[in-house]
This record gives structure tokens, C-alpha cells and sequence, in this order.
């Protein structure tokens, strides 16, 4: 090597070997790079996608998105290639970590097949809503629905069934009755208690793999809640509150299901008035949880996209016997008929307006005459009104439907049982509170005709609102976890190691 071209190498190494070095560092810095440290809330909603849309996907109203054209076929295989490479690939001296690492990754494939699954069954609902008709085109044995009190009878069925081929709720186990996993089956709360009991019983939708659930039940029953730890006359709810934030502590600390959507797929079930006060305590249970209330009161918080309004049934006795049916339309005498105490704004405003004028048509009463018998007034008059009390549900819309009465709904904010399902305008009659001086009038102006529609319908949706002592397909039951089915195909959820 010439003098000259040992110069020129030289020279070259001393520039080249500073930018390699450079090369390097910069690849190194655009790397991948591992986070020390993240806590699973501050990412987990990054891992939930809600819909844009307000609307019930039974209406084809959901944002087409990604996720909606997911076919379940492409997570068929029984073992998922990352488990094949994993066997294949991982040293036998750790195979502690590569059983934790095999199991996260099948729970991750049982989620994307959920996922998956759920996706094919938004399009087939989307599809099957395209149908117009008043009568579903479905087949099914017992019961085909049909006229205009659904909003889309196809899609309706159509989901109805998928439902009863996928829905799989997990119960939490933590929790001791009386608070946890019980309530009451009589009173005024009985849809609150048959449901959780129903529930536990384990005959319909429940599963005890958490990694199949498509939600969680938190099983804690906020009139038992009252009951033990409501101070009266303190109007101090805190104990209470108290109690709900330390049971979804104990869930989120526990099991890794509550962290990963941050309580979107977890629903909450109450009748009692102050169940959404319950649920404020924890922001992620009222804000992203779905709540299922008979207080559906949009003004309080009351998100119809998420939460799902579920009726108020007052059985005294547990049972339904004789509170069904009633006389022909041309064997009710009375126009309309209210009798209850005054218990908020709106019965006062009712009773003030038409307590007093003994009006034979329109009766109204805070208390009745003796020896006049409540239910023969609901089974002999042609609309029965429900107005709201201090909160917006009331157990006289379930019994005017046992009744065969025309529900005469008197309400601000309420958002009526099953609403994404059922069209209330056909088989109710809605009367602003402005409106309760021209009740009559408002009345009177139904034809003949149309009141006799209105009152088939009344009949038709009675099955819907029934509570059986044994479940049947399409009663209360059914309907209301058909309402919890619908919003969790509202989300889309991903697991941590996505």
C-alpha cells in the first residue's frame, strides 16, 4: 500500500467509524421502547370504542366503523399461531413464564373471537333492519313479533335470537346477602329482586368463565342497601356509597376484567329511586358502566345509549295472578282514572287540576272512596294515567298494561322501558305536564277507532312486561337482559396485550 492511499484509508476510518456510532445510536433511540412502569386505567380507555351514534343499532342508526366487517372465520383455528410459535420456540428451563404468556394469549383470542363474533352480529342486526315489514320474516316457534308496537319487528327477532345464542353474563362471586346477590321479589321493588335472583339461579345467560362473559353483574341490590345502612329521615346516602366504591375496589383489585374497559362491559342493576346516586360515587360506574334503572332520568344523568331503563313492578303478593286481563273495550265505563297520594310536582299539579271537579269521565282521586276497589277502577276505565311521583318511573305503566288500559305516560325526562325495542307512541298515549289542564280534551279527541288499535296493542305488548315465576321467551326478563345485550354490542372491548 502506497504512503498516499495509507493516508486516504486512514482518513476514511476515522470519519466512518463516528457515523456508524451516530447510526447506531439514532436506530436505537427509534426503537420499540417497553414503558418502565403503566398502570392499566391510564390506557384502558384507549382500548374501548363507543359508538358516535345515540341510537339503537335496531334501528341501523350505529357508525359504520372497522370493526363491523370483522368475519368470526379468521379466529376459527383451536390453537392461534402465536401459541404454535410459542411451544415451539420457548426454552424449557422457563416455562413458568411461558405458561402466563399462553394463557394471556388465549385469553386474548377468546376476547377477539367475542369480538368477532359480536361484529358479525351488529351487521346481521343492520342487515335484517333494511326490512321494513310490520311482521318479522324470521321463524320461531313460539312467538313471531309483529304490527307497529316494535320499532322494527325484523331486527327486533333478529337480535332476540342472536341474543339467545351468545349473551353469557359473569356474576360476581364477592359479596354476602342480604346485600349482595339478593333483593326483594314483592313491593314496589320486585323487578329488582326477581332479576338478581333469577340471575343467580344460573338457568339463563349466566356463565362461570369470566373469560367468556360478554358483561359482569355487579350483584349488589341498592334497596338492601337502603334498608340496612339509610339512616331515616338523614338524607345522608354516604354509607351507601361507601359500600359501592369498596366492592368495585375489591372487583378491580381482584379480577382484571373491570380495569381492562373501565367498567363499560359491567352493568349495575336498581329499581330503587336513589340508584343513580348510588352509582355516582364511582365516576367510571355512572359515566361508562351500563346502569339498568327504573329511574331513567335523562336530567340526572341518564345516558339511553349506555344505561337501559327496565319497568317498575309493584306485586304485592310476588305474583301475577289476577292482576291480567280485563273487560272488552265497550264494558269500560271511565275515560281515565289516576288514585295515588301526592308525591311530587307533577300529582300535584294532576290532583290540584282535577281532584276536585268529580268529573264521571276523568276520575282522579289521592285516596279512595271505601269499598271502591283499585283494580276494578284500572280494569273498567278505557286510559289509565301515570304520572310521574318525585321520580320519573311509576308501577302504574306496568299496571295499566296488566289491566288492558291505554298507559297514559305524564313525564319530563323519562325515558320508558325497552324504548329501542318497543314504540311507545303506539300503544300509549304521552301527555306533556303543561298539558294536564286539557287531559280531557287531548282524550276525547281519540277516535273510537283508533283507542280500539291502541288497546290491541296494549294486549300484544303485555308479554313483554309479564313476570313469570319460571322465565319464558320475550317476558320481563328476557326483555331486560335483551336491553343489557344491546348496549354491550354498543362498545367494542380490548384486552391489555392487544
Amino acid at each position: 500500500m502506497t504512503p498516499s492511499s495509507s493516508f486516504w484509508f486512514s482518513s476514511f476510518k476515522l470519519v466512518l467509524l463516528p457515523l456508524l456510532v451516530f447510526l447506531l445510536v439514532v436506530v436505537s433511540t427509534l426503537g420499540p421502547q417497553q414503558p418502565s412502569s403503566l398502570h392499566p386505567l391510564s390506557f384502558a380507555s384507549s382500548l374501548l370504542q363507543e359508538p358516535t351514534s345515540n341510537n339503537s343499532i335496531l334501528n341501523g342508526s350505529s357508525t359504520d366503523s372497522s370493526f363491523l366487517e370483522a368475519e368470526t372465520d379468521f379466529f376459527a383455528p383451536n390453537i392461534p399461531f402465536s401459541d404454535a410459535i410459542m411451544e415451539k420456540e420457548t426454552p424449557r428451563h422457563d416455562m413458568s413464564k411461558n405458561k402466563e404468556s399462553e394463557a394471556a394469549v388465549k385469553r386474548n383470542s377468546k376476547l377477539e373471537r367475542i369480538e368477532a363474533n359480536l361484529a358479525r352480529v351488529r351487521s346481521s342486526i343492520k342487515q335484517a333492519a333494511l326490512v321494513r315489514n310490520l311482521t318479522s320474516t324470521h321463524q320461531d316457534p313460539d312467538y313471531v313479533p309483529q304490527g307497529p308496537i316494535y320499532r322494527n319487528a325484523n331486527a327486533f327477532h333478529r337480535s332476540y335470537m342472536e341474543m339467545e345464542k351468545l349473551f353469557k353474563i359473569y356474576v360476581y362471586e364477592e359479596g354476602e346477602p342480604p346485600i349482595f346477590h339478593n333483593g326483594p321479589c314483592r313491593s314496589i321493588y320486585s323487578s329488582e329482586g326477581r332479576f338478581i335472583h333469577e340471575l343467580e339461579k344460573g338457568k339463563f345467560y349466566r356463565t362461570r368463565d369470566p373469560d367468556e362473559a360478554l358483561v359482569y353483574f355487579l350483584p349488589f341490590s341498592v334497596v338492601m342497601l337502603v334498608h340496612y345502612l339509610y339512616k331515616p329521615e338523614s338524607h345522608k346516602t354516604d354509607a351507601i356509597g361507601r359500600v359501592v366504591v369498596d366492592y368495585v375496589d375489591v372487583i378491580a383489585g381482584k379480577h382484571r376484567y373491570w380495569n381492562r374497559s373501565l367498567g363499560a362491559d359491567h352493568f349495575m342493576l336498581s329499581c330503587h329511586d336513589w340508584g343513580p346516586r348510588a352509582s355516582s360515587y364511582v365516576p367510571d360506574l355512572f359515566h361508562k358502566s351500563i346502569r339498568v334503572l327504573c329511574n331513567a332520568n335523562t336530567s340526572e344523568g341518564f345516558n339511553p345509549s349506555k344505561d337501559a331503563s327496565f319497568p317498575e313492578i309493584n306485586l304485592l303478593t310476588g305474583e301475577v295472578e289476577g292482576l291480567l286481563g280485563g273487560p272488552s273495550p265497550s264494558r269500560r265505563s271511565i275515560l281515565a282514572f289516576f288514585a295515588g297520594r301526592l308525591h311530587g310536582y307533577i300529582r300535584y299539579l294532576l290532583l290540584n287540576e282535577w281532584r276536585d271537579k268529580l268529573d264521571p269521565d276523568v276520575q282522579v282521586f289521592d285516596q279512595l272512596p271505601r269499598g271502591v276497589s283499585y283494580m276494578s277502577k284500572l280494569k273498567n276505565s278505557r286510559f289509565c294515567l301515570c304520572p310521574s311521583g318525585y321520580e320519573v318511573a311509576s308501577p302504574r305503566i306496568v299496571e295499566a298494561i296488566y289491566a288492558e288500559c291505554v298507559p297514559v305516560l305524564i313525564s319530563d325526562n323519562y325515558v320508558p322501558p325497552f324504548s329501542d325495542v318497543l314504540n311507545w307512541k303506539a300503544f300509549s298515549v304521552q301527555v306533556a305536564v303543561k298539558d294536564i289542564p286539557n287531559i280531557k280534551n287531548i282524550l276525547m279527541g281519540i277516535s273510537q277507532r283508533q283507542y280500539l288499535r291502541m288497546q290491541r296493542r296494549v294486549k300484544q305488548v303485555q308479554r313483554h312486561f309479564v313476570v313469570n315465576a319460571a322465565p319464558k321467551r320475550y317476558d320481563v326478563f328476557h326483555m331486560i337482559n335483551h336491553s343489557i345485550w344491546l348496549r354491550r354490542l354498543n362498545i367494542l372491548v380490548r384486552d391489555f396485550d392487544s
